[in-house]
């Protein structure tokens, strides 16, 4: 026989699991991020001081193109996502962690 508990324990496992791995990805995502801004922030000044001094030449053309491509893999990263929280229940409680990871980290 079909109960309203034989629904709502396995959904409410589900939205756990997602709420609580949502969160985790999300709090990391947004850690790496910041060091990663750093890295690259410190990379360009160096490049940019580099090249006042004449030790190297930069050619933006090249260094425009591999932004371009950079920008390419994050859509594809960002569809990975849009695929995850489709599904729900897990989904929308991965999405609701992330956001709050987001936040927190």
């Amino acid at each position: 026989m079909l109960s309203l508990s034989n629904i709502l324990t396995p959904m409410a496992g589900e939205i756990g699991v997602g709420g609580v791995g949502g969160f985790v990805v999300g709090y990391a995502l947004k850690k790496a991020a910041k060091m990663l801004a750093i890295a690259l922030g410190l990379g360009f000044v160096a490049l940019q001081y580099l090249a006042y001094k004449g030790f190297i030449i930069i050619n933006y053309d090249v260094l425009r193109e591999w932004v371009l491509n950079l920008t390419g893999e994050a859509t594809k990263f960002q569809n990975l996502i849009t695929d995850i929280i489709i599904h729900i229940p897990f989904g929308a409680s991965f999405g609701f962690g992330f956001y709050l990871g987001l936040k927190k980290g």
